[in-house]
């Protein structure tokens, strides 16, 4: 019996199998390996950053810069600051406070809780007392009361921060506490171990020649 084979033009390429992966474990993995050891750094650094930035706002610079930071609870000067928000006010004179102005201060009557609403009306009596009438915004009526302002300072609302509140009130939960307590050495730690594990460009050179 004669057996026919096929014949290859010249120049032709044999055909192979394809080729098993061979590569180990360790050679698999150390692409991703190499990802998270670069981004571990710029994620720990920005985490760092981050809170650096928001504990010098919060704690160094009113006693720095002489500005209060309070956190809006309700929605009655919606829509310029809304539930959540963190409003930044500094002190001003009292005789300097006019109509129009949205101020901090301590409501004349129950529990004499802070508010933060504008000013509709300024009333100045013969012994330099200011007191003022408020309203909320969001409100449609005034506030129930006329308050006089006690001291020679009142507190003018400068800028807000929006939903920075929110994050102070996630930041006290203590679910999230003990996370940060023992999330962030875990995530230090990982940043070693990649960095111990990662692969060198020597060693990389190494493995694609053989």
């Amino acid at each position: 019996m004669t057996a026919v084979l096929p014949v290859r033009g010249p120049g032709a390429a044999q055909l192979l199998p394809p080729a098993e992966d061979t590569r180990s474990a360790h050679d698999r993995f150390a692409g991703p390996a190499r990802t998270l050891g670069l981004l571990a750094p710029w994620l720990v650094r920005a985490v760092v950053g981050l809170a650096v930035a928001v504990f010098a706002f919060l704690a160094v610079g009113p006693h720095v810069l002489g500005y209060r930071t309070m956190t809006m609870l309700t929605g009655s000067m919606a829509p310029m600051i809304e539930p959540g928000d963190v409003t930044v006010v500094t002190p001003i004179a009292v005789e300097d406070v006019t109509e129009g102005m949205v101020i901090t201060y301590h409501q004349p009557i129950g529990d004499r809780s802070i508010v933060t609403h504008r000013v509709i009306e300024v009333d100045r009596s013969a012994d330099g007392r200011v007191s003022v009438r408020t309203q909320g915004d969001a409100n449609e009526a005034a506030d129930p009361w006329t308050a006089t302002l006690e001291g020679d300072t009142a507190y003018q609302v400068r800028a807000v921060v929006p939903e920075l509140g929110h994050a102070i009130q996630a930041l006290r939960a203590p679910v999230l506490t003990q996370t940060l307590l023992y999330g962030v050495p875990a995530l230090l730690a990982g940043w070693v171990l990649l960095t111990i594990w990662r692969p060198t460009p020597e060693t990389t050179d190494e493995e694609d020649l053989s």
